[in-house]
């Protein structure tokens, strides 16, 4: 009879494995995300999610958050002992409710929220596939775990700033360094329904005790936080969404900018848009930069600004 043929994820780890080996992939370079080699492979995200993960417990891969996959340097390892081979506990002895939550964020942070499964966390932990249910039940038990833990990461410290202001301040840049290195945080629920989490209800104290005291009603008071939140909540959802076009495209933010040239052109030659026109005309060659860590500076002020009109003025305009 012939030999039966490797399952799809070991053909996967060999030609993956190959490459890096004949320097087509070199250290640091980026390995194909588990979106791209469920294309190429024409394999579910659980196959690719499991591929990846054979190649980072060889030690050929390694993730890295905002970036993905990529070829890690060579490291040598000691060979292990016959006998701590035979007494080292296995995956399934040694799993945790913290070891799932953390290989979950490590996931999301480097492959995004939506390659996210239970069984692309246990291909990742190298467990059963069904393992991780016996310590969280969903996949949306899951992402409230992981939410909670991410948001977890920061504080406040226990003698804070003098004024309302630099409070706040503090308060959309702690925000904004979480979802800056989680991206898929600020996708995790809509404004208006919002995550009833122990962590993030620290986030909360903080802005509402710096509103306090300021001769405001409680619904202004709640309104402002809101508008706080959501300001930080809504650029950093273009995080993640970059992430995601970069995958699905291949091409960076750069990249695809340079194929809307022609489209560009369109616009900025037609009539209907004189202001536009002018306006990127008077650019010059250097273009227009969207940067999201500058927008959100340059937008804090100004909403700062508007949210003095009320505190100060203690009321609404």
């Amino acid at each position: 009879m012939p030999p039966e043929p490797d399952p799809p994820y070991l053909r996967i780890v060999s030609e993956i494995r190959r490459r890096i080996a004949d320097g087509e992939l070199a250290p640091g370079d980026r390995v194909p995300s588990t979106r791209q080699i469920s294309k190429e492979w024409g394999v579910a995200l659980a196959t690719a999610t499991k591929a990846l993960t054979t190649l980072r417990l060889e030690g050929l891969v390694e993730a890295r958050p905002r970036v993905g996959t990529v070829v890690a340097a060579p490291e040598p390892t000691p060979t292990p002992t016959a006998s701590a081979r035979r007494t080292a506990p296995g995956p399934d002895q040694e799993l945790t409710r913290e070891r799932i939550v953390r290989a979950a964020i490590e996931l999301a942070d480097s492959e995004g929220l939506a390659a996210l499964s239970m069984r692309g966390v246990a291909a990742r932990l190298g467990v059963a596939a069904m393992s991780p249910y016996r310590h969280v039940n969903s996949k949306e038990d899951l992402v409230l775990l992981m939410a909670d833990a991410a948001y977890g990461e920061k504080s406040y410290p226990a003698e804070h700033p003098a004024g309302w202001r630099p409070r706040l301040e503090l308060a959309a840049r702690t925000l904004w360094s979480l979802y800056r290195k989680h991206p898929w945080l600020a996708q995790t629920s809509p404004l208006t329904r919002p995550l009833l989490l122990p962590n993030l209800m620290v986030h909360a104290e903080w802005v509402l005790a710096a509103l306090d005291g300021h001769g405001l009603d409680p619904t202004t008071v709640l309104d402002l936080h809101v508008l706080l939140y959501s300001y930080v909540q809504g650029l950093g959802a273009h995080l993640e969404q970059e992430a995601q076009a970069e995958a699905a495209t291949g091409l960076s933010e750069d990249e695809w900018m340079d194929r809307q040239a022609r489209a560009l052109q369109a616009l900025t030659t037609s009539p209907r848009y004189p202001a536009f026109t002018r306006l990127i005309g008077s650019l010059g060659d250097g273009g227009y930069d969207l940067r999201l860590d500058e927008l959100f500076e340059f937008g804090l002020g100004p909403l700062l600004d508007g949210i003095a009109v009320i505190v100060e003025g203690r009321g609404r305009t």
